[in-house]
């Protein structure tokens, strides 16, 4: 059927709207905390909703539905780990993280162990949460591509990408530019609200076309599997287990929550630390609420594709959410959903915009030029938004050459977090581990997991289970040996 001009215009209403409303904000960041942290003033349920805009990414509302559509529920497996994982984060880091007036998670590395460690845990945070963003951002030229149609014939492949990852990025890019953290906050609520709003309404419109309606693909879906939920295999090589689930999204979550800037960004923008932990654990119950939603799309949808079968085979599945939006979702209906996909590409976007700005202003150039006004810091953060959405632009291209887009982005995120979670479990659970000590703990865990990506079959969801625990092991072992740099207390 493909889009209209009323879905158009619904696309168009919602891109105008969300930048004129992160707009909105411009101005009212005179100061480098209050543009970064919001001036520590956001309720905690907007930071709920903030948390859980930024993780659910494009890749997220095309890959999950995607996942029940090839495979089962078993995905959720995962999600229970989310929640053990912040509850972790609540009680162990967030109080660290209350104690002074920090702006990014690696200024506690510098207070517990010194300067060289924040300089590392900060430079693995870019260039991890740069590489796994480029993958999100070119899930939206997944949709667009399928949106577009016949619009761009004329287009290559790379061409058709190229431009959709160029509109979502300018625009933004724009209201992250002016508005700095309290524009993000705020409209990742609007868009995170469009999204889930979306999704419903796309999965009963799923429901109305399947006939027999939800009795009908609760019973088809049921037969082939697709509610299967757990799987009891200690295998490390199968992805999805209530162990790999459990234990390494506890530990996945623990290092995204509790040491990524993305994440510990908003957490800090908090009106006070309990706030701060109601805001992350009611984030995690949010998200395994997502997960089931975007799952039962998958499941109906594989039931849909039983009564209408495609014209062709889907070459991935991460396509079959977005082709079902355009090619059979009633006009209008069909420039929501997309609107949705876009308002859960753009949230996540301006987040890793303003943490990568945040932590490469105040890690890397506030300490090279410690007499730099906080005006000059400001203009610079603004600049290094900019540079940063350049950067990410560019891996976005790149990530079309990679696989499945949730799992590659995943990956990516769990290779270098198991070393950082370790040595941040270092610094705050030992008062022995030194400097030297941790770093070498951190090459340590981190090579084992670069090795088990590059060479095993091992599942990424245990990646950071293993290489904290190397890395906390080998980290406390070798600052037995190298003392002098304990920094305890400080």
């Amino acid at each position: 059927m493909g889009l209209n001009a009323l879905d158009w215009g619904v696309i168009v209403a919602y891109l105008a709207g969300v930048t004129w409303f992160g707009l909105r904000f411009r101005g009212q960041q005179q100061t480098v905390k209050n543009y970064f942290l919001a001036g520590k003033t956001i309720p905690w349920w907007a930071i709920s909703l903030s948390i859980v805009a930024a993780e659910t990414s494009t890749l997220t509302i095309i890959s999950v539905p995607g996942l029940a559509y090839d495979k089962d529920f078993q995905i959720l497996q995962l999600a229970m780990g989310y929640i053990v994982g912040r509850v972790v984060v609540s009680f162990l880091l967030i109080p660290q993280y209350f104690r002074g007036e920090l702006v990014t998670a690696y200024q506690l590395m510098e207070r517990r162990f010194g300067p060289k460690l924040r300089t590392l845990t900060a430079g693995m945070f870019l260039v991890t949460r740069a590489a796994a963003e480029g993958v999100r951002v070119f899930a939206v030229a997944i949709v667009i591509r399928v949106a577009l149609g016949g619009l761009v014939s004329g287009l290559s492949p790379f061409g058709r990408d190229l431009l959709a990852i160029a509109i979502v990025t300018l625009l933004t890019l724009i209201y992250t530019f002016e508005g700095g953290m309290t524009a993000v906050i705020w409209t990742d609520v609007v868009q995170l609200t469009l999204c889930v709003a979306g999704s419903i309404v796309g999965l009963l419109i799923i429901l109305h076309l399947v006939p027999g309606g939800w009795e009908t693909a609760r019973t088809v879906a049921g037969q082939d599997g697709k509610f299967r939920l757990f799987e009891y295999s200690w295998n490390l090589n199968t992805t999805y287990t209530l162990w790999s689930g459990v234990i390494g999204g506890a530990f996945l979550t623990t290092a995204t929550h509790g040491t990524d800037q993305l994440i510990v960004q908003r957490l800090l923008a908090a009106r006070s630390e309990r706030e701060s932990k109601i805001a992350l654990i009611s984030s995690g119950v949010a998200v395994f609420f997502l997960f089931s939603l975007f799952l039962l799309v998958g499941a109906t949808l594989f039931v849909f594709y039983r009564f209408f079968p495609p014209a062709a085979a889907f070459h991935r599945s991460d396509v079959i959410f977005p082709a079902f939006i355009v090619k059979h979702m009633p006009h209008g209906m069909s420039g929501l959903l997309i609107s949705a996909i876009l308002a859960a590409a753009m949230s996540s976007l301006s987040a890793a915009l303003n943490s990568l700005s945040s932590s490469t202003i105040m890690d890397f150039y506030a300490r090279l030029r410690p007499a730099s006004t906080d005006q000059h810091r400001l203009k610079l953060s603004r600049t290094a938004t900019m540079g940063w959405a350049v950067v990410l632009f560019g891996l976005a291209l790149l990530a079309r050459y990679g696989g499945k887009v949730l799992e590659v982005g995943l990956s990516i995120i769990s290779v270098a977090y198991g070393a950082l979670l370790g040595v941040f479990l270092l610094g705050v659970l030992t008062k022995k581990a030194s400097e030297p000590g941790a770093m070498a703990g951190m090459i340590v865990g981190f090579a084992l997991n670069l090795y088990l990506w590059l060479c095993t079959s091992v599942s990424f969801a245990w990646y950071v289970a293993l290489g904290s625990v190397t890395t906390f092991v080998f980290g406390y072992t070798a600052s037995r040996l190298m003392p002098q740099a304990n920094r305890a207390g400080a």
